[in-house]
C-alpha cells in the first residue's frame, strides 16, 4: 500500500485462495479504500482551483518572494510589449484566444459569460491584422453566440470541432474558408448520452450546471457548496465508469468529460497553423492567450516548437509553460484592462 492506495499485486497477495466470500468482502473493502483516496484527490484538486482558497493561502504559499520570482519568469506581456514585438521580427503573427476568463470574465452562470462590446471591437480589429482563432472548451455554437464575429477561426470542444471563417469574411489569403475538422465525431451520440445521465445523476446537488458541448461535456461546480464536492465527484464518476473511452479532467471550477483520443488545444493550434500553411514554416509567430489548465497543452506546444509564445491570464502564480502573464479580466469587469489593453496595443503597433 502506497499513499493509501492498494496496488493490484498487494491485493492478490493478501487474498486467501480458499475463500471466495472472503475474497469478495476484502475486494469490496479495498475498493472503498482506493475509491475514497481517489475522491479525496479530486476534492483537493477542486480546492486548488478555487480562487477563495488561493486567496486564503496567498500569505504563505504566494509570498512576496515567491510572487516576485514568478513574475520574473513570467513577466507582464504589457510591460514587455516592445520585446515581444521585436521577437516577432516581421513574421506572420497568428492569434489564438481562449474565451472564458480571457475575453470574458469567469461568471457563476456560463450562459451569462458575455464579452464587452469594447473587447469585441478590438478582436474584430485584431482579425483584420492577423489570422485569429478562438480556442475554447465550449461548443462552437455557444461561443459564436457570444463572440459574433464571422471572420474568425473557431476551435470548440477543446479543439475537437474546428471551423474556418465564414465565406467572404476573411482578409487573409492563406485562410481555408471551407475548413472543417472534427476528430471526435464518433463520440457525439455517446457524449449526448452521458450528458443526459449526468443531468439526472447530479440533480440532487444544488448549484451544479451540466452542459453538452457536442464533443465533450462539462459539469460546473462553481456554485456548489464545498461540503457537497465529494458527493459530486462520486456522482460524476459513477456515470463515467460505464464509459471507458471517456476521460475526466478538471478546469477552473469545472469537470470536463472528453473522448480518450490524442487531441487537445495544443494539437488544435498545430492543426490550424498547418491549415494556414505554416506547419513547417519559420516565418510564423503564434501567440496564444488563455487562463485554464487546458490551455497549458497549447503553451507547451509553442514552447516545444520554439516559435511564438503563450500568455497566461491569472491573478495568482501557478505552474505554467506560458512565457508571459496578464491579469485576470474579472479583476477589471468594466474595462478588461490587461487582456483588452494588450490586444488593442497589438492592433495599433503591428498592422
Amino acid at each position: 500500500m502506497s499513499n493509501g492506495v492498494v496496488s493490484e499485486t498487494t491485493r492478490l497477495s493478501i487474498i486467501p485462495n480458499n475463500s471466495s466470500s472472503a475474497q469478495k468482502t476484502l475486494l469490496k473493502n479495498l475498493e472503498i479504500i482506493n475509491g475514497g483516496q481517489r475522491v479525496n484527490a479530486w476534492v483537493d484538486s477542486m480546492r486548488a482551483s478555487s480562487p477563495t482558497h488561493l486567496k486564503s493561502l496567498s500569505s504563505s504559499v504566494s509570498s512576496e518572494k515567491h510572487l516576485s520570482s514568478w513574475i520574473m519568469r513570467h513577466p507582464s506581456a504589457l510591460e514587455m510589449f516592445e520585446k515581444i514585438t521585436e521577437a516577432s521580427g516581421g513574421k506572420q503573427i497568428v492569434m489564438f484566444l481562449d474565451y472564458d476568463g480571457t475575453l470574458s470574465p469567469i461568471v457563476d452562470d456560463p450562459d451569462k459569460a458575455f464579452m464587452s462590446s469594447k473587447m469585441r471591437r478590438t478582436v474584430k480589429k485584431l482579425a483584420k491584422c492577423f489570422p485569429t482563432a478562438i480556442v475554447t472548451g465550449r461548443c462552437i455554437d455557444k461561443v459564436y453566440n457570444f463572440v459574433k464575429l464571422a471572420e474568425l477561426y473557431y476551435a470548440g470542444s477543446h479543439g475537437m470541432d474546428i471551423k474556418g471563417p465564414a465565406k467572404g469574411f476573411s482578409r487573409h489569403k492563406r485562410v481555408k474558408q471551407s475548413l472543417l475538422y472534427q476528430p471526435a465525431s464518433d463520440y457525439v451520440l455517446m457524449i449526448d448520452e452521458v450528458y443526459k445521465q449526468l443531468l439526472e445523476k447530479t440533480k440532487s446537488t444544488p448549484g451544479v450546471i451540466v452542459e453538452n458541448q457536442k464533443f465533450t461535456a462539462s459539469v460546473h461546480f462553481r456554485c456548489v457548496e464545498e461540503k457537497k464536492w465529494s458527493e459530486l465527484v462520486l456522482q460524476v464518476r459513477s456515470v463515467l465508469e460505464r464509459y471507458p473511452t471517456l476521460k475526466l479532467s478538471q478546469g477552473r471550477k469545472v469537470f470536463e468529460i472528453r473522448p480518450m483520443i490524442d487531441w487537445d488545444k495544443g494539437k488544435a493550434l498545430e492543426f490550424l497553423l498547418e491549415s494556414l500553411g505554416f506547419g513547417n514554416s519559420n516565418n510564423v509567430f503564434p501567440v496564444y492567450i488563455g487562463d485554464d489548465r487546458t490551455d497549458e497543452d497549447a503553451f507547451k506546444m509553442l514552447r516545444d516548437r520554439g516559435e511564438g509564445f503563450g500568455i497566461l491570464v491569472s491573478k495568482f502564480p501557478k505552474d505554467t509553460d506560458a512565457s508571459y502573464s496578464l491579469q485576470d479580466p474579472s479583476e477589471y469587469p468594466s474595462m478588461y484592462f490587461a487582456v483588452h489593453g494588450f490586444l488593442y496595443v497589438l492592433t495599433l503597433s503591428l498592422k
